[in-house]
């Protein structure tokens, strides 16, 4: 089940991240060690997410996809080691709320594309899915991703 699509413009966002490279298959670990790490992080130098974690995905090709693994903060932290500080950058957002699992994220990627095109929108070829819950926490049917794409 999906959402409406919606466009807006968004401000700069400061985030923690972490960027990697993983196939599909290892997603859940990779995502799970690369959100801990933030985590513990944030914990030590006392700040706390500003909004649901997110992967920015800067390609698609399942067997070496391009990461990005973070948090949206408050203001512009310092980073440490593998994490960095930077920002998801203002301007365009096409977005829309996808409700099941991961498996059937296809559909409204699709639907998201065509709208785009159909509106006369470019995408800029990158992906965020923002997490609103996990797998652990409620059944797959039941798992609310936010799909957010950059448009020109």
């Amino acid at each position: 089940m999906s959402g409406g699509i919606e466009i807006k413009e968004e401000q700069a966002q400061p985030i923690l991240s972490i960027r990697t490279r993983a196939a599909v298959r290892d997603l859940p670990v990779v995502i799970g060690e690369s959100y801990e790490k933030i985590m513990q992080y944030m914990y030590r130098i006392g700040q706390e997410p500003a909004g649901a974690p997110f992967v920015a995905y800067y390609n698609m090709d399942m067997e070496d996809l391009d990461l990005e693994i973070g948090f949206p903060v408050a203001m512009p932290l310092q980073g440490s080691d593998e994490i960095g500080s930077s920002q998801i950058p203002a301007g365009k957002y096409v977005s829309m709320t996808y409700k099941g699992p991961y498996t059937g994220m296809e559909q409204p990627y699709g639907e998201m594309a065509k709208w785009i095109e159909d509106n006369g929108y470019k995408p800029k070829g990158i992906s965020y899915e923002y997490y609103y819950n996990s797998p652990m926490e409620v059944p797959e049917s039941e798992l609310l991703t936010r799909i957010v794409m950059p448009v020109e």
